[in-house]
Formats: C-alpha cells, sequence, structure tokens
C-alpha cells in the first residue's frame, strides 16, 4: 500500500504545480473573525464590484477588504532574502499577512510577528504584465497566445480543493479521490479549448520571438518570479501535457488498488471519465483541421448557391461517382460527396474533367436508406442494378442511386451507416464547433482563393475522407501539433543550462 499512498501524494503534489504553474496564484485569501479561511479569487471580487476591473482595481480591492476588517494573506511564490531590516524576509510557501497595499511595486505586510515591506511582483504571471504593456500587446493576441488559461486557472483551483479534501495525511494509501474525477468531469472539457489555441499560441509567439524587446520582455517576467529556467513556450504547454497524463496516472493508481479498496470502483470509472475526455479533445481538434480542408474545398466548387457547407457539416466522410435516375427515367452522371447531416452533388466540366459545378444538396437528416436488389424497381419502373435509394421521411420523395460495381455500391452504403453513427456520437459528445471557427475557417479559404485567374484552375483534391472506428474503440492520441515525447514525459521539463545573458539566444519556441 506504500506504493498507492505515494501516488495520492502525487496527485495533491501534481495539481498544486497545476494551479502555480503560470507565475502566480490568486493573490489573497480572507480569514473571518472565527478563524476559518475562504477563498476568494481575483475574479470573483471583480464579479462583486466592477470597480475593481479598472487600472490598480487589485490594490483597490486589497485595502478596502483591510478597511472593512479582513485579514488579507497572500502566499509567497519563492523566497526573498533581504538584508535590510525594512524589508521582510520569507521562504517560498510563507503565508504573509497584507495590511497595507496602496503601493503597486511594495505592500506593507507582517510574518512571525514582524512588520516591513515586501515586494508586491511575486503574486504577478505572465498574463498580468502582458496586460500591463498595452503598447505591446493587442487584446487579439493576448487571446492568442494565453487562449482560456485563467478559467483552466480557476477550474484546476477547485479540483486542487476537491483533492486535498479526499487526501489522508495520515494513512495515503486509504486516500480516496477517484469520485473528485467524476464530479469534475464535465469542467476538463475546458481543456479541449485551450488545446485547440495551443497551435495558434505557439505560431503567434515564434513571430514575437524574432524581435529582441520581446524575448527580453518574457525573460523579465520570468526573473522578476523567480521561474525556474524555462521559456514561456514551455510553460503554455503545461496545460496540454497534464490533460494527457490523467489517464496513465489513473491507470497507474489503479495498478496499485486492489479490488478490496473502497476506491476502486470510483478509480476506475475516472479511468474510464479521463480516457473519453482525452478522446473529446483529439476528436474537436480532428474537427478544426477537418474544417479548414472542407473550407478550402467549397471555395473551389464553381456555383456554389444557399448556406456554406460548414454551417452544418465538419467532416466528409465518403465521395465518388454515381449515376443518378431522375423521375422522368433520365440519367446524370454526377460526383457526390457524403458529409456528416449532407449529400452534396457536383458535376464535371465537359472539357476539363477536373472541375465540378455544383448541382445541389441533400439533407440526410431527412433520408430513410433503402437498399435495392438487382431489378425493376416499382417506383421508377426501371430495371436497375447495385442500386439503392434515399426516401426523404417528409415528403416521401424518393431519390435513386446507381453504382457502377456492386463493391463501389457496398462502399455507399456503409458510409451512409457511418454518417448516421458519426451525427448521434457528436451529438451524445457535445461535438460542436464555433460559428466564429467557422467564419475564420471560410475566410481564410476565400483569402487564400482571392486574386487567382478566373480562368478554370485545377480544384483542389476533396477533403480526405475521415474513416474512424466508433468512439470507443479509438486510442488517446494527442494533437499532431505537439510531439509524443513531450506529452506523454512524465518527468518535468529540462532546465536550460544557459547562464542568464545566454538565455535571450535561446528563447524560441519549441526547440527538437
Amino acid at each position: 500500500m506504500v506504493a498507492r499512498g505515494e501516488i495520492a501524494r502525487f496527485w495533491s503534489l501534481e495539481s498544486l504545480h497545476l494551479v502555480s504553474s503560470d507565475g502566480g496564484t490568486e493573490p489573497s485569501a480572507l480569514v473571518d473573525d472565527n478563524g476559518s479561511e475562504e477563498d476568494f479569487s481575483y475574479e470573483d471580487l471583480c464579479q462583486a464590484n466592477p470597480r475593481y476591473l479598472q487600472p490598480g482595481g487589485e490594490q483597490l480591492a486589497i485595502n478596502e477588504l483591510i478597511s472593512d476588517g479582513n485579514v488579507v494573506c497572500a502566499e509567497a511564490l519563492w523566497d526573498h532574502v533581504t538584508m535590510d531590516d525594512q524589508e521582510l524576509g520569507f521562504k517560498a510557501g510563507d503565508v504573509i499577512q497584507v495590511l497595507e497595499a496602496s503601493n503597486k511595486d511594495w505592500w506593507w505586510g507582517r510574518s512571525e510577528d514582524k512588520e516591513a515591506w515586501f515586494p508586491a511582483s511575486f503574486v504577478r504571471g505572465y498574463l498580468r504584465q502582458c496586460r500591463k504593456h498595452t503598447g505591446m500587446f493587442t487584446v487579439a493576441q493576448l487571446a492568442t497566445i494565453f487562449g482560456n488559461i485563467e478559467d483552466i486557472y480557476k477550474f484546476q483551483r477547485k479540483f486542487l480543493k476537491d483533492l486535498e479534501k479526499q487526501y489522508n495525511k495520515e494513512e495515503p494509501h486509504l486516500s480516496e479521490i477517484g469520485s473528485c474525477f467524476l464530479q469534475n468531469q464535465e469542467g476538463f472539457a475546458i481543456y479541449s479549448e485551450y488545446c485547440n489555441n495551443h497551435p495558434g499560441a505557439c505560431l503567434e509567439l515564434a513571430n514575437l520571438m524574432k524581435q529582441g524587446k520581446y524575448r527580453h520582455f518574457f525573460e523579465a517576467c520570468r526573473l522578476l518570479q523567480q521561474m525556474i529556467d524555462i521559456a514561456i513556450d514551455g510553460f503554455l504547454l503545461t496545460p496540454v501535457q497534464k490533460i494527457c497524463k490523467y489517464p496513465l496516472q489513473l491507470a497507474e493508481l489503479l495498478k496499485y488498488t486492489t479490488q478490496e479498496h473502497g476506491d476502486y470502483s470510483n478509480v476506475k470509472a475516472a479511468y474510464e471519465a479521463m480516457k473519453n475526455v482525452a478522446c473529446l479533445i483529439n476528436e474537436r481538434k480532428r474537427k478544426l483541421e477537418s474544417i479548414d480542408k472542407i473550407a478550402r474545398w467549397q471555395v473551389s466548387i464553381v456555383g456554389w448557391e444557399g448556406l456554406d457547407i460548414l454551417d452544418r457539416s465538419s467532416e466528409l466522410i465518403h465521395s465518388g461517382e454515381l449515376t443518378k435516375i431522375t423521375k422522368q427515367g433520365k440519367s446524370q452522371q454526377r460526383m457526390f460527396f457524403l458529409f456528416d447531416h449532407q449529400l452534396v452533388s457536383c458535376k464535371k466540366d465537359l472539357l476539363r474533367r477536373d472541375m465540378l459545378y455544383y448541382k445541389g444538396r441533400l439533407d440526410m437528416d431527412e433520408m430513410e436508406l433503402v437498399d435495392l436488389g438487382d431489378g425493376r424497381d416499382k417506383d421508377c419502373n426501371l430495371s436497375v442494378k447495385n442500386a439503392f435509394k434515399l426516401v426523404s421521411r417528409t415528403t416521401d420523395e424518393v431519390y435513386l442511386f446507381c453504382a457502377k460495381k456492386q463493391e463501389d455500391k457496398a462502399r455507399w452504403l456503409q458510409a451512409c451507416a457511418d454518417e448516421r453513427r458519426r451525427v448521434q456520437e457528436d451529438q451524445e459528445m457535445g461535438m460542436e464547433i464555433s460559428e466564429n471557427q467557422k467564419k475564420l475557417a471560410m475566410l481564410n479559404a476565400q483569402k487564400a482563393g482571392h486574386g487567382k485567374s478566373k480562368g478554370y484552375n485545377r480544384c483542389p483534391v476533396a477533403p480526405p475522407h475521415q474513416s474512424l472506428h466508433p468512439i470507443h474503440q479509438r486510442h488517446i492520441t494527442m494533437p499532431t501539433s505537439v510531439p509524443q515525447q513531450q506529452v506523454f514525459g512524465l518527468a518535468e521539463p529540462k532546465r536550460k543550462p544557459s547562464l542568464f545573458w545566454h538565455t535571450f539566444n535561446r528563447l524560441t519556441p519549441f526547440r527538437k
């Protein structure tokens, strides 16, 4: 049981590291007259009083709390060694009572019966420093670089408290933490947005790091915090690493938990739950990559009509040539593209067979698939071979299709079944692509196609088919933009051995 106790203890340390990995924790905790502690984040205080959102609002909030008789405390994130009697010395982890915070750089506080000045900057991180330099960073740049990291931070604070409540300090092997993951399962979904945003954050950082002032700025922020010698891209990678470590760590905990242990069933359920979370994140990542290709494909189609394909669809499931039989018995050779929710038909140009013209689409949500045997079809009164039809549930209208070969027909029947299954899975998993992401994909595709010759250009190849196993059979993988060895390596990031001034030349993101 010793091994299980060490793993349980590791959970608390891991979550604590995650909370403080951005370079700071929330600056204060309030203690009531009975001595019990109640935590308030700065964001919570801002919701209660919008004045705290103004410049200097944090100091204002702390001073007003002190004036109202509250005891405001701050936790030191690093050692502060001083020989000056007017300064307060402390070690990382020490709790300091804040007595006065009118100065933005130095606060007056008490620690171990001594009152003196101490630097307020120990609670400030990269994001807060960037927000103060509006001339260097736009709001859009900050959103790209940091994503929803503040939401993750607030979630992790709550998750850490839940873990600490379940951790048995006297007998660690008796800790029961599985329920913490089950209770917070839905909350972990916020990592999806961060992981999807991360490649864009790396590109934005790479562009900024080409300028010396940004390299110096981020390094100065790190030194101000006395953070370990890792560049900012390393810190921003931490949430991506953490969410994929959870299934591995729970699997290890389950390995050392006997079936008789009170936490066994919860740990087992938590392991499955966190695998599903990681799978959901990968699915959203894959769909985001897919919609860019689909948008470029739509832009290449001549005479597109109606809503954009991305308004309802996010992946191509199958494509190929079919013969469509009209009500009048006419045969029309068409190229069909089966997306989730929609079947799009196009016609090839007579001279340029690589040029496609839009001819219409069917709503697959309203269709029922009917397999037809070879012979005469009673609806069309025609002899058919390798045929199937789609029947509208609302209008009873029939759409008849014929494939060239039996194996082609079999692929289409399977593709239609896959389309229905994937639509259902997306609904069950809450898989949605935001309207902004769809609009951005279409805008980028239109920009990429702008300025080309109005003559017949070669069409881009159709977006790749998404041949996936059912969701419960899929393996957990990390987004392809992040090297696997960085994601699944349980060791902490390596420290750079270089000296201070040499680090300025080594701040390139994601060195390989």
